[in-house]
């Protein structure tokens, strides 16, 4: 083989092995994980080309470490009640089945894994729920 012919496959190697580590990391690999609770909102079923399950819980807490007891102090200062939302997808039927005809308007609290990156078949959003802990009426 030539010098120049090995340098080629040499180069195209090492970009294949470098884009399969990217690709690995960005996609792959579970950056994050843990549990997030509140009122379930919403699970649908949606997409054009790939269909994945969608949901969100809202989770309500305080905006400010010291709350103020009074209104319009609260509102000036930007300390308050305030609604987060937490938007995932679910790759498993099973769950996501659960979730929508039985955990409707429901606390739940909701296992997850984060990816750094999304996956047009795994879902519309980095936070894959993997399992159902709770469920409180």
């Amino acid at each position: 083989m030539k010098t120049s012919t090995k340098i080629i496959t040499f180069l195209t190697l090492l970009l294949v092995i470098i884009g399969s580590i990217t690709f690995y990391v960005r996609y792959c690999f579970v950056f994050g994980e843990g549990v997030k609770a509140g009122e379930l909102n919403r699970v649908v079923y949606k997409g054009y080309v790939f269909k994945t399950y969608e949901g969100y819980i809202v989770q309500s807490g305080f905006n400010s470490k010291s709350a103020s007891r009074n209104a319009k102090a609260a509102a000036q200062t930007g300390q308050g009640i305030q609604s987060n939302e937490f938007m995932f997808s679910i790759k498993d039927k099973a769950i996501a089945d659960s979730l929508m005809y039985h955990c409707g308007g429901k606390q739940v609290e909701l296992h997850y894994k984060e990816y750094l990156g999304k996956l047009p078949w795994r879902g519309k959003e980095k936070f894959i729920v993997d399992r159902i802990v709770a469920v409180h009426d």
